[in-house]
Protein backbone atom coordinates (compact mmCIF):
# COMPACT_ATOMS: atom_id res chain seq x y z
CA UNK A 1 0.00 0.00 0.00
CA UNK A 2 1.18 3.06 -1.20
CA UNK A 3 2.11 5.58 2.06
CA UNK A 4 0.23 9.03 2.15
CA UNK A 5 0.49 11.64 4.12
CA UNK A 6 -3.05 11.95 4.92
CA UNK A 7 -4.92 8.82 6.54
CA UNK A 8 -8.39 9.33 4.19
CA UNK A 9 -6.29 9.37 1.29
CA UNK A 10 -4.31 6.48 2.39
CA UNK A 11 -7.80 4.65 3.00
CA UNK A 12 -8.58 5.56 -0.81
CA UNK A 13 -5.45 4.15 -2.22
CA UNK A 14 -5.65 1.25 -0.27
CA UNK A 15 -9.36 0.54 -1.90
CA UNK A 16 -8.30 1.15 -5.10
CA UNK A 17 -4.69 -0.60 -4.69
CA UNK A 18 -6.35 -3.66 -3.72
CA UNK A 19 -8.87 -3.87 -6.80
CA UNK A 20 -5.83 -2.91 -9.09
CA UNK A 21 -4.34 -6.63 -7.95
CA UNK A 22 -7.50 -8.35 -8.76
CA UNK A 23 -8.37 -6.67 -12.20
CA UNK A 24 -4.72 -6.75 -12.80
CA UNK A 25 -4.36 -2.50 -13.79
CA UNK A 26 -2.39 -0.69 -10.75
CA UNK A 27 -2.80 2.63 -13.00
CA UNK A 28 -5.48 4.11 -10.61
CA UNK A 29 -3.91 3.49 -7.44
CA UNK A 30 -0.71 5.29 -8.90
CA UNK A 31 -2.48 8.29 -10.03
CA UNK A 32 -4.16 9.02 -6.43
CA UNK A 33 -0.70 9.89 -4.93
CA UNK A 34 1.31 10.79 -7.59
CA UNK A 35 -0.78 12.45 -10.75
CA UNK A 36 -0.13 15.72 -9.72
CA UNK A 37 3.63 15.41 -9.73
CA UNK A 38 3.02 13.44 -13.03
CA UNK A 39 1.08 15.88 -14.97
CA UNK A 40 2.79 18.73 -14.43
CA UNK A 41 6.45 17.15 -15.49
CA UNK A 42 4.40 15.40 -18.85
CA UNK A 43 3.55 19.04 -20.02
CA UNK A 44 7.29 19.60 -21.11
CA UNK A 45 8.52 19.33 -24.48
CA UNK A 46 12.41 17.79 -25.11
CA UNK A 47 14.72 20.43 -26.14
CA UNK A 48 17.31 18.31 -28.12
CA UNK A 49 20.93 19.12 -28.80
CA UNK A 50 24.34 17.54 -29.59
CA UNK A 51 25.35 14.89 -27.46
CA UNK A 52 29.37 15.61 -27.15
CA UNK A 53 29.70 18.00 -23.72
CA UNK A 54 33.02 18.04 -24.09
CA UNK A 55 36.54 17.66 -25.93
CA UNK A 56 37.09 14.66 -24.13
CA UNK A 57 33.55 12.75 -24.26
CA UNK A 58 34.37 9.97 -26.53
CA UNK A 59 30.91 8.62 -25.90
CA UNK A 60 29.08 11.59 -27.41
CA UNK A 61 31.21 11.88 -29.85
CA UNK A 62 30.25 8.63 -31.10
CA UNK A 63 26.61 9.71 -30.57
CA UNK A 64 26.87 12.58 -32.69
CA UNK A 65 28.15 10.49 -35.18
CA UNK A 66 26.06 8.42 -35.68
CA UNK A 67 23.02 11.02 -35.86
CA UNK A 68 21.71 10.82 -32.48
CA UNK A 69 20.22 13.86 -30.55
CA UNK A 70 20.43 14.12 -26.60
CA UNK A 71 18.23 15.77 -24.06
CA UNK A 72 17.16 16.30 -20.49
CA UNK A 73 13.83 15.89 -19.03
CA UNK A 74 12.72 17.89 -15.45
CA UNK A 75 11.25 15.54 -12.89
CA UNK A 76 10.15 15.78 -9.28
CA UNK A 77 12.67 14.19 -6.81
CA UNK A 78 9.35 13.01 -4.84
CA UNK A 79 6.28 13.11 -7.63
CA UNK A 80 4.23 13.11 -3.69
CA UNK A 81 5.47 16.84 -3.89
CA UNK A 82 6.08 18.31 -7.64
CA UNK A 83 6.56 21.73 -5.94
CA UNK A 84 9.66 20.49 -4.48
CA UNK A 85 13.36 20.04 -5.63
CA UNK A 86 13.68 18.57 -9.15
CA UNK A 87 15.99 16.87 -10.96
CA UNK A 88 17.42 15.78 -14.50
CA UNK A 89 17.28 13.00 -16.56
CA UNK A 90 19.34 12.84 -19.90
CA UNK A 91 18.26 10.82 -22.75
CA UNK A 92 19.25 10.11 -26.30
CA UNK A 93 17.35 9.68 -29.33
CA UNK A 94 18.32 7.81 -32.34
CA UNK A 95 15.56 7.60 -35.02
CA UNK A 96 14.01 5.42 -36.74
CA UNK A 97 15.74 5.35 -40.81
CA UNK A 98 12.24 3.95 -42.00
CA UNK A 99 10.36 6.59 -41.32
CA UNK A 100 7.53 5.24 -43.91
CA UNK A 101 7.45 2.03 -41.12
CA UNK A 102 8.23 3.65 -37.73
CA UNK A 103 6.25 2.01 -35.32
CA UNK A 104 7.19 4.80 -32.66
CA UNK A 105 9.45 4.72 -29.64
CA UNK A 106 11.49 2.18 -27.71
CA UNK A 107 13.18 2.77 -24.22
CA UNK A 108 16.11 0.54 -23.78
CA UNK A 109 17.92 -0.45 -20.12
CA UNK A 110 20.29 -2.81 -20.32
CA UNK A 111 20.22 -3.37 -16.73
CA UNK A 112 22.02 -3.03 -13.63
CA UNK A 113 21.02 -1.10 -11.89
CA UNK A 114 22.85 1.76 -11.85
CA UNK A 115 24.00 1.49 -15.86
CA UNK A 116 24.23 4.23 -17.80
CA UNK A 117 22.35 3.86 -21.42
CA UNK A 118 22.73 7.20 -23.68
CA UNK A 119 25.39 5.27 -25.35
CA UNK A 120 24.52 1.63 -25.26
CA UNK A 121 21.16 2.64 -27.28
CA UNK A 122 23.49 3.23 -29.90
CA UNK A 123 24.60 -0.48 -29.80
CA UNK A 124 21.72 -1.59 -29.76
CA UNK A 125 20.49 -0.41 -32.64
CA UNK A 126 23.82 -1.36 -34.47
CA UNK A 127 23.25 -4.90 -33.72
CA UNK A 128 19.71 -4.82 -34.41
CA UNK A 129 18.74 -3.35 -38.20
CA UNK A 130 14.86 -3.77 -37.11
CA UNK A 131 15.12 -1.74 -34.46
CA UNK A 132 16.94 0.94 -36.37
CA UNK A 133 14.65 0.91 -39.27
CA UNK A 134 11.26 1.11 -37.49
CA UNK A 135 11.71 2.28 -33.89
CA UNK A 136 13.17 5.77 -32.56
CA UNK A 137 15.64 4.39 -29.77
CA UNK A 138 15.94 5.91 -26.45
CA UNK A 139 18.73 5.71 -23.79
CA UNK A 140 18.27 6.67 -20.39
CA UNK A 141 20.62 7.25 -18.07
CA UNK A 142 18.10 6.62 -14.70
CA UNK A 143 17.96 9.07 -12.00
CA UNK A 144 21.22 9.42 -10.05
CA UNK A 145 23.24 7.68 -12.78
CA UNK A 146 25.74 8.71 -15.71
CA UNK A 147 24.55 12.51 -16.42
CA UNK A 148 21.30 12.34 -14.57
CA UNK A 149 22.03 14.37 -11.54
CA UNK A 150 24.35 11.65 -10.81
CA UNK A 151 24.92 10.78 -6.81
CA UNK A 152 28.39 9.49 -5.59
CA UNK A 153 29.27 8.51 -2.01
CA UNK A 154 32.66 8.31 -2.90
CA UNK A 155 33.54 4.89 -1.78
CA UNK A 156 36.83 3.50 -1.54
CA UNK A 157 36.09 0.10 -3.04
CA UNK A 158 34.00 -1.55 -6.07
CA UNK A 159 32.63 -4.68 -3.60
CA UNK A 160 31.96 -5.74 -0.48
CA UNK A 161 33.84 -9.32 -1.39
CA UNK A 162 32.92 -12.25 0.04
CA UNK A 163 32.35 -13.24 4.02
CA UNK A 164 35.57 -16.04 3.68
CA UNK A 165 35.74 -19.19 5.61
CA UNK A 166 34.98 -17.86 9.16
CA UNK A 167 33.21 -15.66 11.97
CA UNK A 168 36.58 -13.18 11.30
CA UNK A 169 35.74 -12.42 7.74
CA UNK A 170 32.57 -12.28 7.72
CA UNK A 171 32.75 -9.16 10.29
CA UNK A 172 35.13 -7.71 7.81
CA UNK A 173 32.24 -7.45 5.28
CA UNK A 174 29.88 -6.38 8.29
CA UNK A 175 32.59 -3.54 8.80
CA UNK A 176 33.24 -2.77 5.63
CA UNK A 177 29.30 -2.26 4.90
CA UNK A 178 28.39 -0.64 7.95
CA UNK A 179 31.48 1.99 6.78
CA UNK A 180 30.35 2.18 3.38
CA UNK A 181 26.73 3.20 4.12
CA UNK A 182 27.92 5.81 6.60
CA UNK A 183 29.63 7.18 3.73
CA UNK A 184 25.95 7.61 2.19
CA UNK A 185 24.14 9.76 5.12
CA UNK A 186 25.37 12.95 3.77
CA UNK A 187 23.04 12.51 0.55
CA UNK A 188 19.79 11.14 3.32
CA UNK A 189 17.38 13.58 1.86
CA UNK A 190 17.44 11.96 -1.77
CA UNK A 191 18.31 8.28 -1.21
CA UNK A 192 14.70 7.32 -0.29
CA UNK A 193 14.08 8.23 -3.83
CA UNK A 194 16.60 6.47 -5.87
CA UNK A 195 13.81 3.90 -6.41
CA UNK A 196 12.97 1.57 -9.01
CA UNK A 197 9.19 3.18 -9.27
CA UNK A 198 10.36 6.88 -9.83
CA UNK A 199 12.80 5.58 -12.84
CA UNK A 200 9.69 4.35 -13.79
CA UNK A 201 7.46 7.45 -13.40
CA UNK A 202 10.64 9.42 -15.13
CA UNK A 203 10.06 7.07 -18.11
CA UNK A 204 6.32 8.03 -18.57
CA UNK A 205 7.40 11.62 -18.28
CA UNK A 206 9.80 11.04 -20.91
CA UNK A 207 6.95 9.14 -22.52
CA UNK A 208 4.40 12.23 -22.74
CA UNK A 209 7.47 14.43 -23.15
CA UNK A 210 8.15 12.90 -26.94
CA UNK A 211 4.07 13.27 -27.06
CA UNK A 212 3.93 9.14 -27.68
CA UNK A 213 0.71 7.96 -26.15
CA UNK A 214 2.00 5.00 -25.71
CA UNK A 215 6.20 3.42 -25.17
CA UNK A 216 7.47 0.33 -26.39
CA UNK A 217 10.37 -0.64 -24.25
CA UNK A 218 13.40 -3.46 -23.74
CA UNK A 219 14.92 -4.40 -20.95
CA UNK A 220 17.63 -7.16 -20.02
CA UNK A 221 18.42 -8.00 -16.30
CA UNK A 222 17.74 -5.04 -14.04
CA UNK A 223 16.18 -3.62 -17.02
CA UNK A 224 13.62 -6.02 -16.91
CA UNK A 225 12.73 -4.77 -13.06
CA UNK A 226 12.46 -1.59 -14.42
CA UNK A 227 9.76 -2.60 -16.88
CA UNK A 228 8.01 -5.25 -14.62
CA UNK A 229 7.09 -2.11 -12.26
CA UNK A 230 6.51 0.14 -15.00
CA UNK A 231 3.73 -2.28 -16.15
CA UNK A 232 2.29 -2.22 -12.96
CA UNK A 233 2.18 1.46 -12.85
CA UNK A 234 1.45 2.46 -16.20
CA UNK A 235 -0.41 -0.63 -17.56
CA UNK A 236 -2.28 1.56 -20.23
CA UNK A 237 1.31 3.25 -21.28
CA UNK A 238 2.97 -0.19 -22.66
CA UNK A 239 2.84 -1.16 -26.17
CA UNK A 240 5.37 -3.64 -27.31
CA UNK A 241 7.47 -4.94 -24.57
CA UNK A 242 10.23 -7.34 -24.58
CA UNK A 243 11.95 -8.61 -20.91
CA UNK A 244 15.18 -10.50 -21.55
CA UNK A 245 16.71 -12.42 -18.96
CA UNK A 246 13.58 -11.45 -16.65
CA UNK A 247 14.06 -11.67 -12.62
CA UNK A 248 11.30 -12.22 -10.18
CA UNK A 249 9.38 -9.48 -8.88
CA UNK A 250 8.93 -10.70 -5.38
CA UNK A 251 12.95 -11.64 -4.84
CA UNK A 252 14.83 -8.53 -6.33
CA UNK A 253 16.34 -5.98 -3.75
CA UNK A 254 19.18 -5.84 -1.64
CA UNK A 255 19.55 -9.66 -0.81
CA UNK A 256 18.81 -11.26 -4.97
CA UNK A 257 22.05 -12.31 -4.71
CA UNK A 258 21.36 -15.20 -2.43
CA UNK A 259 19.46 -17.02 -5.05
CA UNK A 260 22.21 -16.74 -7.33
CA UNK A 261 24.94 -19.29 -5.48
CA UNK A 262 23.20 -22.06 -6.55
CA UNK A 263 22.83 -21.10 -10.25
CA UNK A 264 26.27 -20.19 -10.48
CA UNK A 265 27.48 -23.16 -8.84
CA UNK A 266 25.57 -25.33 -12.30
CA UNK A 267 27.79 -22.40 -14.74
CA UNK A 268 30.59 -23.87 -12.78
CA UNK A 269 29.77 -27.36 -13.65
CA UNK A 270 29.12 -26.61 -16.92
CA UNK A 271 32.19 -25.08 -17.69
CA UNK A 272 34.54 -27.44 -15.62
CA UNK A 273 32.92 -30.27 -18.17
CA UNK A 274 34.28 -27.83 -21.11
CA UNK A 275 37.57 -27.49 -19.76
CA UNK A 276 37.85 -31.20 -18.93
CA UNK A 277 37.06 -31.97 -22.44
CA UNK A 278 40.57 -29.28 -22.94
CA UNK A 279 43.15 -31.10 -20.27
CA UNK A 280 45.89 -31.24 -22.53
CA UNK A 281 46.06 -27.58 -22.75
CA UNK A 282 44.17 -26.34 -19.26
CA UNK A 283 46.06 -29.15 -17.01
CA UNK A 284 43.34 -28.63 -14.49
CA UNK A 285 41.66 -31.98 -14.92
CA UNK A 286 40.38 -35.08 -17.64
CA UNK A 287 37.06 -35.14 -15.59
CA UNK A 288 34.17 -32.86 -14.32
CA UNK A 289 34.89 -34.29 -11.39
CA UNK A 290 38.83 -33.57 -10.85
CA UNK A 291 38.05 -30.25 -12.15
CA UNK A 292 35.21 -29.32 -9.39
CA UNK A 293 38.12 -31.21 -7.11
CA UNK A 294 40.62 -28.71 -8.30
CA UNK A 295 38.50 -26.02 -7.68
CA UNK A 296 37.46 -26.47 -4.38
CA UNK A 297 40.98 -27.36 -3.79
CA UNK A 298 41.86 -23.83 -4.43
CA UNK A 299 38.84 -22.47 -2.17
CA UNK A 300 40.40 -24.44 0.46
CA UNK A 301 43.83 -23.80 0.04
CA UNK A 302 43.04 -19.85 -0.33
CA UNK A 303 40.68 -19.79 3.10
CA UNK A 304 44.01 -21.02 4.98
CA UNK A 305 46.21 -18.16 3.92
CA UNK A 306 46.79 -15.98 0.89
CA UNK A 307 48.30 -16.47 -2.74
CA UNK A 308 50.31 -14.06 -4.48
CA UNK A 309 49.41 -13.75 -8.41
CA UNK A 310 51.93 -10.99 -9.43
CA UNK A 311 52.09 -8.42 -7.86
CA UNK A 312 48.57 -9.14 -6.70
CA UNK A 313 47.46 -10.84 -2.96
CA UNK A 314 44.43 -13.21 -3.92
CA UNK A 315 42.87 -14.03 -0.22
CA UNK A 316 39.54 -15.63 0.45
CA UNK A 317 37.40 -12.55 0.04
CA UNK A 318 38.71 -11.78 -3.37
CA UNK A 319 38.74 -15.31 -4.66
CA UNK A 320 35.19 -16.09 -5.33
CA UNK A 321 34.50 -12.76 -7.04
CA UNK A 322 37.22 -14.11 -9.63
CA UNK A 323 35.61 -17.55 -9.58
CA UNK A 324 32.00 -15.72 -10.23
CA UNK A 325 33.09 -14.70 -13.49
CA UNK A 326 32.57 -17.82 -14.79
CA UNK A 327 29.02 -15.89 -15.48
CA UNK A 328 30.58 -13.68 -18.31
CA UNK A 329 29.31 -16.16 -20.92
CA UNK A 330 29.41 -20.09 -22.20
CA UNK A 331 30.99 -19.61 -25.50
CA UNK A 332 34.51 -21.40 -26.37
CA UNK A 333 36.13 -17.64 -26.16
CA UNK A 334 34.41 -16.54 -22.79
CA UNK A 335 35.54 -20.37 -21.72
CA UNK A 336 39.04 -19.96 -22.52
CA UNK A 337 39.36 -16.98 -21.40
CA UNK A 338 38.25 -18.25 -17.64
CA UNK A 339 40.32 -21.58 -17.71
CA UNK A 340 43.23 -19.35 -18.54
CA UNK A 341 42.67 -17.56 -14.96
CA UNK A 342 41.80 -20.31 -13.23
CA UNK A 343 44.76 -22.14 -14.33
CA UNK A 344 47.28 -19.27 -13.07
CA UNK A 345 45.11 -19.40 -9.79
CA UNK A 346 45.94 -22.99 -9.23
CA UNK A 347 49.22 -22.80 -10.12
CA UNK A 348 50.09 -19.89 -7.46
CA UNK A 349 47.90 -21.91 -5.05
CA UNK A 350 50.18 -24.97 -5.11
CA UNK A 351 53.18 -22.72 -5.06
CA UNK A 352 54.48 -21.88 -7.78
CA UNK A 353 55.17 -18.46 -9.21
CA UNK A 354 52.44 -16.81 -11.43
CA UNK A 355 51.69 -14.04 -13.73
CA UNK A 356 47.93 -13.31 -14.41
CA UNK A 357 46.59 -12.90 -17.55
CA UNK A 358 45.39 -9.89 -19.03
CA UNK A 359 42.38 -10.29 -18.58
CA UNK A 360 42.77 -11.39 -14.92
CA UNK A 361 45.46 -8.25 -14.31
CA UNK A 362 42.56 -5.96 -15.06
CA UNK A 363 40.15 -7.71 -13.00
CA UNK A 364 42.48 -7.58 -9.79
CA UNK A 365 43.59 -4.38 -10.47
CA UNK A 366 39.65 -3.12 -10.39
CA UNK A 367 38.75 -4.94 -7.49
CA UNK A 368 41.77 -3.17 -5.72
CA UNK A 369 40.91 0.32 -6.99
CA UNK A 370 38.02 2.99 -5.44
CA UNK A 371 34.46 3.26 -6.73
CA UNK A 372 36.03 6.27 -8.54
CA UNK A 373 32.56 6.95 -11.23
CA UNK A 374 29.98 6.19 -8.21
CA UNK A 375 27.99 2.99 -10.08
CA UNK A 376 28.73 1.02 -7.02
CA UNK A 377 27.35 3.38 -4.74
CA UNK A 378 24.36 4.25 -6.84
CA UNK A 379 23.41 0.70 -7.97
CA UNK A 380 23.64 -0.01 -4.00
CA UNK A 381 21.08 3.05 -3.40
CA UNK A 382 18.48 1.67 -5.68
CA UNK A 383 18.52 -1.64 -4.38
CA UNK A 384 18.08 -0.23 -1.08
CA UNK A 385 15.40 2.01 -1.81
CA UNK A 386 13.39 -0.62 -3.34
CA UNK A 387 13.32 -2.89 -1.02
CA UNK A 388 14.20 -3.05 2.82
CA UNK A 389 17.00 -5.35 3.58
CA UNK A 390 17.33 -6.93 7.50
CA UNK A 391 19.09 -4.83 10.07
CA UNK A 392 20.30 -7.82 12.36
CA UNK A 393 24.08 -8.85 10.65
CA UNK A 394 23.85 -12.44 12.27
CA UNK A 395 20.86 -12.98 9.81
CA UNK A 396 23.38 -13.67 7.64
CA UNK A 397 25.80 -15.47 8.90
CA UNK A 398 23.38 -17.94 9.69
CA UNK A 399 22.45 -18.10 6.14
CA UNK A 400 26.14 -18.40 5.16
CA UNK A 401 26.57 -21.22 7.72
CA UNK A 402 23.44 -23.25 6.74
CA UNK A 403 25.11 -23.34 3.10
CA UNK A 404 28.60 -23.80 3.52
CA UNK A 405 28.15 -27.47 2.64
CA UNK A 406 26.26 -26.83 -0.44
CA UNK A 407 28.10 -23.61 -1.57
CA UNK A 408 31.09 -23.85 -0.25
CA UNK A 409 32.42 -21.37 -2.82
CA UNK A 410 30.14 -18.84 -4.38
CA UNK A 411 27.66 -19.30 -0.98
CA UNK A 412 29.77 -16.19 1.63
CA UNK A 413 29.98 -14.32 -1.41
CA UNK A 414 26.59 -14.20 -2.85
CA UNK A 415 24.54 -14.71 0.76
CA UNK A 416 26.69 -12.01 3.09
CA UNK A 417 25.76 -8.32 4.66
CA UNK A 418 25.34 -5.46 2.10
CA UNK A 419 25.97 -2.03 3.17
CA UNK A 420 21.86 -1.67 2.94
CA UNK A 421 21.68 -3.16 6.28
CA UNK A 422 22.99 -0.20 7.88
CA UNK A 423 20.99 2.18 5.27
CA UNK A 424 20.67 5.66 6.83
CA UNK A 425 17.14 6.48 4.91
CA UNK A 426 14.62 3.81 4.37
CA UNK A 427 12.61 3.14 1.15
CA UNK A 428 10.24 5.66 0.90
CA UNK A 429 7.26 2.89 -0.81
CA UNK A 430 6.66 -0.38 -0.24
CA UNK A 431 8.02 -2.74 -2.74
CA UNK A 432 5.83 -3.01 -6.20
CA UNK A 433 3.79 -5.96 -5.91
CA UNK A 434 3.47 -6.76 -9.71
CA UNK A 435 0.40 -8.64 -10.60
CA UNK A 436 -0.95 -8.08 -14.59
CA UNK A 437 -2.40 -8.86 -17.50
CA UNK A 438 -0.38 -6.74 -19.78
CA UNK A 439 0.80 -8.56 -23.29
CA UNK A 440 4.94 -8.94 -23.24
CA UNK A 441 7.49 -11.12 -24.47
CA UNK A 442 9.64 -13.00 -22.19
CA UNK A 443 12.92 -14.31 -22.98
CA UNK A 444 15.66 -16.31 -21.22
CA UNK A 445 17.63 -18.99 -20.67
CA UNK A 446 17.76 -21.96 -18.72
CA UNK A 447 21.07 -21.90 -16.75
CA UNK A 448 21.24 -18.10 -16.63
CA UNK A 449 23.30 -17.69 -13.75
CA UNK A 450 21.85 -14.45 -12.74
CA UNK A 451 18.49 -14.29 -13.30
CA UNK A 452 17.68 -17.84 -12.51
CA UNK A 453 15.05 -20.08 -14.49
CA UNK A 454 12.92 -20.28 -11.95
CA UNK A 455 12.95 -16.24 -10.55
CA UNK A 456 12.04 -16.10 -14.97
CA UNK A 457 9.25 -18.93 -14.45
CA UNK A 458 7.79 -16.93 -11.19
CA UNK A 459 7.76 -13.79 -13.36
CA UNK A 460 6.38 -15.71 -15.94
CA UNK A 461 3.14 -16.58 -13.61
CA UNK A 462 2.87 -12.93 -11.94
CA UNK A 463 2.84 -11.15 -15.30
CA UNK A 464 -0.20 -13.18 -16.79
CA UNK A 465 -0.24 -11.61 -20.14
CA UNK A 466 2.84 -12.44 -21.37
CA UNK A 467 4.43 -15.19 -23.58
CA UNK A 468 7.71 -16.64 -22.36
CA UNK A 469 10.63 -18.17 -24.94
CA UNK A 470 12.90 -20.68 -22.85
CA UNK A 471 16.80 -20.72 -24.59
CA UNK A 472 17.74 -24.44 -23.10
CA UNK A 473 21.24 -25.24 -22.60
CA UNK A 474 22.50 -22.14 -22.46
CA UNK A 475 24.14 -20.64 -19.05
CA UNK A 476 24.52 -17.22 -19.95
CA UNK A 477 22.73 -14.02 -18.88
CA UNK A 478 20.63 -12.41 -21.89
CA UNK A 479 19.89 -13.46 -24.54
CA UNK A 480 18.64 -11.56 -27.35
CA UNK A 481 20.62 -9.20 -30.22
CA UNK A 482 24.00 -10.90 -28.83
CA UNK A 483 25.00 -7.67 -26.89
CA UNK A 484 26.06 -9.39 -24.09
CA UNK A 485 26.22 -12.94 -24.94
CA UNK A 486 25.94 -15.53 -28.06
CA UNK A 487 23.53 -14.49 -30.88
CA UNK A 488 20.38 -17.11 -30.46
CA UNK A 489 18.47 -17.14 -33.86
CA UNK A 490 15.55 -18.50 -32.94
CA UNK A 491 15.49 -15.74 -29.71
CA UNK A 492 16.50 -13.18 -32.34
CA UNK A 493 13.16 -14.15 -34.70
CA UNK A 494 10.99 -14.28 -32.07
CA UNK A 495 11.62 -11.21 -30.86
CA UNK A 496 11.87 -9.54 -34.34
CA UNK A 497 8.83 -10.67 -35.14
CA UNK A 498 7.25 -8.87 -32.30
CA UNK A 499 8.34 -5.99 -32.73
CA UNK A 500 7.66 -6.14 -36.53
CA UNK A 501 4.03 -6.83 -36.16
CA UNK A 502 3.00 -7.15 -32.63
CA UNK A 503 1.85 -10.35 -32.28
CA UNK A 504 2.89 -12.22 -29.72
CA UNK A 505 3.43 -16.11 -29.93
CA UNK A 506 0.67 -18.21 -29.86
CA UNK A 507 2.28 -19.85 -26.81
CA UNK A 508 5.57 -20.52 -24.88
CA UNK A 509 8.20 -21.47 -27.16
CA UNK A 510 11.78 -23.70 -26.79
CA UNK A 511 15.02 -22.40 -28.21
CA UNK A 512 18.18 -24.48 -28.27
CA UNK A 513 21.60 -23.62 -27.41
Amino acid sequence: MLRLRRAAAAAAAAAMTSASLITGCAFHGEAATYDGGLARSQRQKVVWHGCKNSPRDTMGDELDKAGARCGEVTVPLDYRHPDGRVIKVALSRLRATDRAHRHGTLLYNPGGPGVPALYLALQLRQAEPLLAARYDVIGMDPRFVGRSTPLDCHWPTVSIGSAGPDRSTFEKTVRLSRDLASRCARHRSVLPFVSTRNTARDMDVIRAALGEKKINYLGSSYGTYLGEVYLQLFPHRADRVVLDSTLDPDLYGPDLTRTMGPAVGRALEHWAAWVARRDSRYHLGSTTAEVLNAVNELNRTVSRGPIRVGRHTVDSQVLPQLLWNVTAGDDDEAYASYSADVRVLVTAARGSEANPTQVLEQTLTGLAAPDTDGTFSVQTAIQCADRAASHDPEAYYRDIQAHRTTEPVFGPLARTVTPCSFWPAAPAEPATKVRNDVPVLMVGATGDPAAVYQGQLAAHRDLRGSRLVTLRGAFHHTVYAGLFAPKNMCVDKAVNTYLKDGTLPPGDMTCRS
